[in-house]
């Protein structure tokens, strides 16, 4: 059992519309407090054997200027990385999967015996393919950050529970998968309405989201 309530009620989530670079961009964040140092967050986030534990086997030079793979997803180049110092931490990386280019920026800051977690991803409205905006939202990028924060929880003890990524596919068909990604879709919605949708439009696009993550129907 994982305790899913408190892992989607964790989670803040957030979205906007920027000009990044001249291009105008969708910036998804998410943020979650973790039980742990600064230190051990950063070591779980950045460290390929502790990323294998709650995410997805990962390859290649995860040093700046190196070349990552996740195994099955996508990979990339470390364009940041600041470890640990005056209680922050951060590093940015490039995230290219089926011909598409997006950034993500990973902020920690130490809160007491605690450590915050701050997750951005950038993507350009120009390089979406077609239809996935208007069919998805920002859920369809946002419930799969979902899931690797809640991959992370576990691990760092944020969170009662287990499930190692090797059963995550098969946890999302079942009925305690399904309201986690259920509520997850949703959060997104709430969070496209707070920048601006049609709370309709909103609501279709978490349907679909549910239904691509879990073969479900709404």
């Amino acid at each position: 059992m994982v305790d899913i309530r408190n892992q989607l009620s964790a989670v803040t989530r957030g979205l906007s519309s920027e000009d990044r670079d001249g291009e105008p961009s969708h910036v998804q964040t998410l943020e979650q407090t973790y039980p742990a140092g600064l230190e051990d967050v950063w070591e779980a986030v950045t460290t390929a054997d502790r990323i294998a534990r709650w995410f997805l086997p990962v390859s290649g030079d995860l040093s700046l200027d190196g070349q990552y793979q996740l195994e099955g997803n996508a990979g990339g180049t470390v364009l940041e990385c600041t470890p640990p110092a005056d209680g922050t931490a951060r590093y940015r990386i490039t995230w290219e999967f089926g011909g598409g280019l997006s950034w993500v920026t990973v902020r920690l800051a130490a809160e007491g015996d605690s450590t915050r977690l701050i997750l951005e991803h950038v993507a350009r409205v120009a390089d979406l393919p077609d239809g996935m905006w208007d069919t998805y939202g920002p859920g369809a990028t946002g419930v799969g950050w979902d899931g690797g924060l809640l991959g992370l929880g576990l691990h760092l003890g944020a969170v009662e529970g287990s499930l190692s990524p090797q059963e995550a596919e098969a946890w999302a068909v079942t009925e305690e998968g399904k309201r986690f990604y259920r509520g997850a879709a949703d959060g997104w919605a709430a969070a496209h309405v707070s920048a601006g949708a049609d709370p309709t439009v909103a609501a279709r696009a978490a349907d679909a989201t549910y239904g691509f993550y879990t073969g479900s129907d709404a």
